[in-house]
């Protein structure tokens, strides 16, 4: 299977054109072959970068009131309008996509947003939506605590795929949880700085004998839009290059063997085998044969919370 991974930058905080976008970027991906296509965390439409820029812990702050109403309004909910025409491009193109992107919440939970992944099968539509467990640090502010739900690995061309966000991949857990599903193709989706990543991505494929797609966004000042709330304090402050991207991929060895250059937009893509991944569990699987099953027992909670559960 051929797979591509992006590194673009989304249209900050403008959900009808980053769509266009998203479209835009299978349609290249199917003239290019790709089968599965995977976008940065995040990417419809915006990471919050703000936040640890503008003292954004600052209690009852109406100017941040303000910045999130902002980020709320361009967020979008799982199954709206914008997934629907994003689905369809699916299905036209033969692309199936692992999408980083900001959630609305449904019902009670409207005024939340969720960093999720949205991974679209090309022939069977939307197969699962995986919240962010635990948005890190100054992410808590604008990102609501996500489920197990959709902690789950997808067959997908015949492979299984599974995707983490950001820092949930420095999780033991959350990356064994995917391993046990017979994870072989990793998705680590990530805003677009590639030193917070560290050396996860190629630990995980070492770890895991997976492919991993480490996939990173980029975000510039003259990508925030002139209305949005704190952007003349960031220009104040001469605050202009935020992610530089830093895509890299691994094979199931630990070995990296494509990347996209920092700054630049574009798409890399790796042709895998059900053979670079089985050859390499010969040494290790572990969730298999490395693993201690009598020894060790993981259970997972896979409800996805509701606000209110009537009993009538």
């Amino acid at each position: 299977m051929k797979i591509g991974a992006v590194q673009a930058r989304s249209v900050w905080l403008n959900r009808a054109a980053t769509v266009e976008k998203i479209i835009s970027t299978i349609a290249d991906a199917e003239r290019q072959g790709i089968q599965l296509l995977a976008f940065p965390e995040a990417f419809l439409c915006g990471y919050p970068f703000w936040l640890c820029r503008t003292n954004a812990a600052a209690f009852g702050d109406p100017r941040q009131g303000r910045a999130y109403a902002q980020f709320l309004e361009a967020a979008a909910e799982a199954d709206s309008p914008e997934t629907a025409r994003i689905e369809e491009a699916c299905r036209d193109h033969g692309v199936s996509i692992v999408l980083g992107m900001n959630e609305r919440g449904k019902d009670g939970a409207r005024g939340s947003v969720y960093c999720s992944l949205l991974t679209i099968d090309a022939e069977k539509g939307c197969v699962g939506v995986h919240r962010k467990l635990v948005p890190t640090h100054d992410e808590r502010l604008c990102w609501a605590q996500g489920d197990a739900h959709g902690l789950k690995v997808h067959d997908i061309g015949g492979f299984r795929v599974g995707g983490l966000n950001c820092w949930e991949n420095f999780m033991p857990l959350s990356r064994f949880a995917l391993y046990s599903g017979g994870e072989e193709i990793h998705i680590a989706a990530w805003p677009g700085n590639a030193s917070v990543a560290g050396v996860s991505p190629q630990f995980i494929a070492n770890e895991a004998r997976v492919w991993v797609f480490s996939v990173m966004g980029l975000l510039s000042l003259s990508d925030i839009p002139d209305d949005f709330e704190f952007k003349a304090d960031l220009e104040a402050a001469g605050d202009t290059d935020f992610f530089r991207g830093g895509t890299v991929v691994f094979n199931p060895a630990g070995e990296r063997v494509a990347e996209i250059a920092l700054g630049q937009e574009g798409l890399v893509t790796v042709e895998v085998d059900h053979e670079s991944v089985g050859g390499q569990r010969q040494m290790k699987d572990v969730a298999g044969h490395y693993h201690r099953s009598d020894l060790f027992d993981l259970s997972l909670d896979a409800r996805r919370p509701t606000p209110l559960n009537r009993r009538e």
